[in-house]
């Protein structure tokens, strides 16, 4: 199964004075690709949209009944309605786009009198449209902010990268719809397209926050409501016989056959990234936010990251992102799971939202909101597993901090901000961000 390559890390001068006067001026678009290198040293080529050294633009035009019955049908039924729409991206227009509301519990509190410009949208170019697209892009999902300026997603999923784990790309975005600006971050859609271009998994399966990782016996039917197959040619017998492997497995052969099904590596790799972006919301956090990829050629399942707009310690609600949680929880350690003792899950490591102090009504329900998840729980209770989740810990916590990689990327995205949104976010608060950001990594290196 293929992995992103590795992104150039662009080196960004400070920005002038003269930058911040100009702040609300939207940098053009760069209608050639960008070149970079993977780890190997290999060229490779991203579309131009997905450059984070500058600010993008994308603006919908919407019919206002339209949108205006579109939140009022999901805020009277909780449905999802696709609607019809031209969109502009850099500049180039898209007729007949479609848009529809993204997310779960992002979405608990949204009515139709909120600014849609605030609202999570996914945009399809070839919804009504075959093969409409923008340097190859179908889908962009315009993200729910946890912060004014999403600086902490951004520089997650670009570590996530750094990682060697497949990750969305991401663009700050002056998003306009509805005649309301807001600054937002544009991420990749996970779904057919992303899966080719970055996967190539035979099957991609989105875990739904009601859901959890149980089995719940061998008919399909049983798991509409908990997963979601995102691409690939419907069949879920892969997925459900991955599940009744992790849930009804004793000790020994989960130990000696888990290989067998799941890519234990990338998964060591998973759980420590997770622990040193400090995001408490992941496979088994309150949203069970996380896809699982089948890979036929070898019969493996890969646990994929979705959602880190809560990483570096951010909370629903939070203005900002870093240091300590809104609610004043630490970081989740899994460091204390230790070794095996008795049945699976005797050594869970602690969540921060077993204490109730997280997972509320607005986080949204399901499996997750206990805070424990079966594969993770019995992969952290098995000695060899367990100490393979350390080093992964030792080799990306020198990877992101040791090295400088989070501080350059960080500055990469606070100068591109600046530059060309400071007339939507000011200046001190992109600062103060990227300060708390800051702050979290000193706290996370060690």
């Amino acid at each position: 199964m293929r992995t992103r390559h590795l992104r150039l890390t662009l080196s960004l001068a400070l920005v002038s004075v003269g930058a911040l006067v100009l702040a609300g001026c939207v940098a053009p678009a760069v209608e050639e690709e960008r070149e970079g290198t993977d780890a190997a040293g290999a060229a490779t080529s991203t579309a131009s949209f997905w450059d984070s050294s500058t600010v993008h633009a994308i603006s919908v035009d919407v019919d206002e009944d339209a949108l205006a019955q579109l939140l009022k049908t999901y805020e009277s039924t909780a449905d999802k309605e696709w609607i019809e729409v031209t969109v502009t991206i850099d500049g180039q227009v898209y007729e007949r786009a479609g848009l529809k509301l993204k997310g779960n519990s992002s979405l608990k509190s949204v009515t139709s009198d909120d600014d849609p410009s605030g609202i999570p949208w996914v945009i399809r170019l070839d919804k009504f449209v075959d093969d409409q697209n923008h340097e190859g892009i179908t889908e962009f999902v315009v993200r729910g902010n946890s912060s004014e300026t999403s600086l902490n997603e951004a520089v997650a999923l670009d570590l996530l990268d750094r990682a060697g784990l497949a990750s969305e790309q991401a663009a700050a975005t002056r998003f306009t719809i509805g005649g309301s600006t807001s600054l937002r971050l544009v991420v990749e859609n996970p779904g057919e397209s992303w899966n080719e271009s970055t996967l190539g998994a035979t099957a991609l399966y989105k875990a739904e926050s009601g859901g959890d990782y149980s089995y719940r016996g061998d008919d399909a039917e049983s798991y509409t409501d908990v997963f979601d197959q995102e691409a690939g040619e419907d069949d879920l017998s892969p997925l459900i016989s991955f599940l009744e492997f992790i849930n009804d497995s004793d000790d020994d052969t989960f130990s000696a056959e888990l290989s067998e099904h799941l890519d234990v590596t990338e998964f060591a790799t998973y759980l420590a990234f997770q622990d040193l972006v400090d995001n408490f919301d992941d496979i088994d956090g309150p949203g069970n936010n996380s896809y699982l990829a089948y890979d036929a050629d070898t019969d493996l399942m890969t646990v994929v990251n979705w959602d880190l707009n809560l990483a570096f310690g951010a909370s629903p609600g939070d203005a900002g992102a870093g240091g300590a949680r809104g609610d004043g929880m630490a970081m989740p350690d899994r460091g204390d799971a230790g070794a095996p003792e008795g049945d699976a899950g005797a050594n869970r490591p602690a969540r921060p939202d077993d204490t109730g102090g997280v997972a509320g009504p607005e986080m949204g329900g399901g499996g997750g909101r206990g805070g424990s998840n079966i594969l993770a729980t019995r992969f952290l209770a098995d000695e060899d597993f367990h100490a393979l989740y350390e080093s992964e810990l030792e080799r990306l916590r020198d990877l992101f901090y040791g090295s400088g990689a989070a501080e350059e990327i960080l500055q990469t995205w606070s100068d591109a901000l600046v530059a060309g949104a400071g007339d939507l976010v000011d200046a001190d608060v992109i600062a103060s961000d990227a300060a708390d950001l800051t702050a979290s990594f000193e706290r996370l290196a060690d």
